[in-house]
């Protein structure tokens, strides 16, 4: 549970914890329950599926004779094919629940697992610290948003409430984020356009008209006031400068 916690930034591209521990174990009168503690589970359902049926589906491989989870709660609502859940969890699961929530005998607490797990269990820690210092250090919230408005760049509509949705987290926790990198959203785009613009400029391969398309222009005079404001130059002069060109 410790590596768990402390490993989930490596398992899924979203966030979906502002602080705290992702999962916790709350005693109970029937057994020990695993809780899921995301703040907006309903936004990400699948997540909670995924997990409790990961942590079914390793256990059963290891102890296929000893069912794992007694009972699963979840907070969404059940859908058209809510009873295959029971089917494919392997035990009774409820709808509309007020927490995300798996049931489990309390020996399974205190199971031996086999001498290999720990040596396993050794490599992946050394090799997902490599990992997790790499990512605290390069996968700021101002790239992972470049990464993801890169692809639909020339629509010229990217809303920070929908990129906030697609990256698992409020448009008030993006907006706190990046007011601690120090940057704003509208700076990220500005600043990834003109990225972008002079590298298509500078590559010869496009002309002044397709790059204002590319980077989300719909008009080319306005992608020239703001090539302008970025450069202090036209494109047709920043791109007339390239060593190649003609």
């Amino acid at each position: 549970m410790l590596q768990l916690n402390r490993y989930a930034k490596l398992m899924i591209e979203v966030d979906v914890m502002e602080n705290g521990e992702r999962f916790s174990i709350e005693p109970g009168p029937e057994g020990v329950w695993i809780v899921d503690n995301r703040p907006d589970p309903n936004s990400f359902p699948e997540l909670t599926e995924s997990n409790y049926g990961r942590f079914i589906s390793e256990f059963s491989r290891e102890f296929p004779d000893h069912p794992f989870a007694l009972a699963i709660e979840v907070t969404h609502a059940p859908p058209s094919y809510a009873d295959e859940y029971e089917i494919t969890l392997r035990c009774p699961v409820t709808f509309n629940a007020a927490r995300n929530a798996m049931l489990i005998a309390a020996q399974w607490l205190e199971q031996d697992f086999d001498d290999h797990v720990g040596y396993v269990f050794g490599v992946f820690t050394e090799r997902a610290e490599t990992l997790l210092a790499r990512l605290e250090t390069d996968d700021s919230l101002r790239a992972r948003i470049e990464a993801h408005v890169m692809p639909d760049l020339h629509k010229g509509d990217a809303k920070i409430e929908t990129v906030a949705q697609d990256l698992g987290m409020s448009r008030q926790t993006l907006y706190r984020r990046l007011k601690d990198e120090g940057v704003t959203f509208a700076q990220i785009l500005d600043d990834l356009r003109c990225r972008m613009a002079s590298d298509y400029l500078s590559a010869l391969k496009v002309f002044v008209n397709e790059t204002a398309y590319l980077v989300g222009f719909s008009e080319a005079s306005s992608f020239v006031r703001a090539f302008r404001r970025w450069t202090r130059m036209t494109p047709a002069q920043f791109r007339n400068q390239q060593p190649t060109a003609s």
